[in-house]
This record gives structure tokens, sequence and C-alpha cells, in this order.
């Protein structure tokens, strides 16, 4: 069985299910956050693999609800540690007529902030054991910079272990005091990273590049043993060694709610590459689940159609 480690943060999600004119607006409660997110459709793939989700919330109801929700959802929780002092972050999402989002977020005293102070050497020790770190450029951000050292030194001595380093950069500016500073911690990301996942939008915003052929180009110096570049209806184009193929998509005609493309592509993704599922087929299904999540409104797409879809094209990809 695979061990896969998954670092970042959950919050309390209250999406709007309000009209555009009621007052006061009416919301659904439920959990996510871009790694969280990922570990769910990682988990839902590829059944026989250990996945760990490391994060840290706090001892209030929400936060012990959202421990229950991760053991619902198949999600180890050795690894989320319990804040006397802090709480899990929230967030509140309203979608337009074409699916797209807008957040209101309230996290700079969550837990998930100080995750670094609770992981010591034993901690450390256990993960070593495991086959994949996934992180984004959101863990990084939500973490104080005072740990971010620390946390470096983890991701070092896993990668010297033989760990699987993983990671989407995962843009959001306002999450940085600046654009220098987003590239100072991707360009350690960049260097300790196996496999890249990122999207055309993050290079856009944070390196103005807008193709991929400039963000492979901006990515030669790295020795990633594959890079995977998200661009939404443009398609997928993945880079290893040395051979570049470019992996058409369906575009999707009606959107509800882009919420979680990109974080369920990277869950598929990391599950049916670490399952030994070759590259062209992983970006396949993973862009055919992505397809399908923003067709559904929320983070997560209940288990039952994912599942039943997810077989379906599995029993495409074997024949």
């Amino acid at each position: 069985m695979k061990n896969i480690f998954l670092f970042g943060e959950c919050m309390v999600e209250l999406l709007n299910v309000s009209s555009n004119t009621q007052l006061p607006q009416t919301l659904k409660q439920s959990f996510a956050g871009d790694v969280f997110n990922t570990a769910v459709y990682l988990k839902r793939v590829f059944f026989d693999t250990q996945v760990n989700l490391i994060t840290a919330v706090g001892t209030d109801e929400f936060s012990s609800n959202m421990v229950e929700y991760f053991s619902q959802q198949n999600i180890e929780t050795d690894f989320v540690y319990r804040s006397n002092d802090k709480i899990a972050g929230l967030y509140s999402i309203k979608t337009d007529s074409e699916g797209e989002r807008t957040f209101t977020y309230w996290r700079e005293n969550s837990a998930a902030r100080d995750v670094m102070k609770f992981i010591d050497a034993s901690e450390i020790e256990k993960m070593l054991h495991g086959d994949v770190f996934f992180f984004s450029g959101i863990s990084l951000a939500v973490i104080r910079p005072e740990d971010r050292p620390k946390f470096w030194q983890m991701v070092e001595q896993l990668k010297a272990a033989g760990l699987s380093i993983i990671f989407d950069p995962n843009y959001r500016a306002r999450m940085w005091n600046s654009v220098e500073e987003a590239q100072h911690e991707f360009d350690k990301a960049f260097c300790l990273s196996n496999i890249a996942l990122p999207g055309i939008d993050d290079f856009k915003q944070l390196y103005n590049l807008t193709t991929a052929e400039a963000v492979i180009e901006f990515c030669k110096p790295y020795a990633f043993d594959e890079l995977v570049i998200k661009n939404g209806e443009q398609g997928v184009v993945s880079v290893k060694n040395n051979v570049i193929q470019n992996i058409e998509i369906t575009p999707v005609e009606h959107v509800v709610d882009t919420t979680s493309a990109g974080d369920s592509f990277n869950g598929v993704f990391i599950s049916a590459r670490t399952s030994g599922m070759n590259s062209f087929d992983a970006i396949k299904l993973a862009s055919a689940s992505a397809a399908l999540v923003i067709q559904h409104q929320g983070a997560i797409v209940d288990s039952k159609p994912f599942q039943a879809f997810i077989d379906q094209e599995l029993l495409s990809i074997i024949k």
C-alpha cells in the first residue's frame, strides 16, 4: 500500500445558496481547502492508498466535526494536530451564473498557520517511511514566515529519504506580502520537487508568463521528473524525459462551480501515477474528473456519482 502525505489547510466553508436578492443570506456549511480537496479525490480513485493529511485545527465544535469529516472521507488523521488556543479558518463562497467564484476569508488566526510548531523530529521520522509528499503555494502562504525554514528542512529530509515531492504553485496574491516573497519561496519549492503541477494562471500572475512554452522554458533549470501544466480549455501539457505531450480535453458546456477543479485534477493525477498509470492516461483521467467536478456545486462532489464516473473512465482506459 502506498503511503501519501498532503500538507495544508482545511477550512470551514460557507456556501451562499440564496437568491441574489435574499436577505439575510442562506448559507450551507461544509469543509474544504485545496490540499484537503486533493486528498479526498486522491483517495477516491485508488482506495488501496493510505492518505494522510498534515494540518492543525482547534478543539472547538467546528474543528471536531472537521476531523470527523476527514475520517468519513477515509483520510488518516494521525497528523492532524489540535491547538488549544486557535480554531479552524473559515471562508464564504459565492458563485455567479458562469460558475466563477467570489471568496471572503477569515484565516489570520487559524490553527493551520501554526502547524509546524507541532512537528518535531519524532513526527518527521514517521513520515520518512512514506512514498509521496504533496504541498501547494497556499500551504506555503498559510504557515507563518518564521516557520518556513523548519518546513524546508522537513521537506529536504523527506526527499533525502526517497519520498517523491509534488508541488502545485496555486498562487494567491492576497496571501503574500509581496510578489518577491512568493517567488523566493516558490523557487525553493521548485528546487526540491520531483513533480510540479502548475496552472498557466499561476505563472501569469507571478511571472507574467502566458503560454505553456514560456512555462516550460522557465522550468528548464529545475530537475523535475515530470512537469504537468494545466491550461483550462486549452488542455494540458506534459513534459517528461524531455518529451513534450499536448493533451486535448473536452470543454465543459455548462459550468456550475469551478471550485476544486485544479484540486480534483491533482488528486486523481497523483493517485493514478502513484498506482502505476502512465502519464498520458493519468492526465486524461484527471482532466475528465475535473470536468465532472465543475458541473457540481461545492468543492467535494458526492462520492457515489463521482465513483461511478471514475469506474467508467477507468474501464475505458483499460480497454
